[in-house]
């Protein structure tokens, strides 16, 4: 298991580190992984249609413009981006099924709660850099997360055993 603590000793330099204010939902807090980004505001098809997609363990990273209003992400979505190979989703938005959420084994990052479901029209874009929390997260980017927060690197980085 990777920890942010370790790999900001040793690579600090190369990443970023995002502001606090997303809450662990899914039952896996430890998860590092390649990035893929959407934008989308109130709109979760390309998430639905990115979570179909075959991933050998990649992180989905949803730009939802901060709306706490509808969720972008619920434990169906969550359940298809597990058997897709899928290890995390991190979403500047809202979730539902958090309770279900919290037993699957997928790293799950959000702002929030909420019960109401979003509008599937597609609107948004895929594989665009994006910017929340204090970070610009660029698609190809790897993302590292646990307890401690999320780090941003260029590539895949691994930390030297002490």
């Amino acid at each position: 298991m990777i920890k942010t603590t370790d790999l900001w000793e040793q690579f600090s330099e190369q990443l970023q580190v995002a502001s606090s204010g997303l809450q662990h939902f899914g039952g896996n807090r430890n998860f590092c992984g390649k990035v893929t980004t959407l934008k989308l505001y109130e709109d979760n098809q390309l998430v639905r249609n990115a979570v179909t997609e075959s991933s050998d363990g990649g992180i989905l990273v949803v730009d939802g413009g901060g709306s706490l209003r509808t969720a972008l992400l619920g434990d169906l979505l969550a359940q298809k981006a597990l058997d897709h190979g899928w290890s995390g989703i991190t979403i500047n938005g809202s979730v539902r099924d958090s309770t279900e959420l919290a037993t699957m084994p997928l790293g799950v990052l959000a702002l929030g709660t909420t019960p109401r479901r979003s509008a599937k029209e597609g609107w948004g874009y895929r594989d665009r850099p994006v910017q929340f929390l204090g970070v610009t997260i660029r698609p190809g980017a790897w993302i590292c997360t646990d307890a401690d927060g999320w780090v941003i690197a260029p590539a895949p980085l691994q930390p030297q055993e002490e």
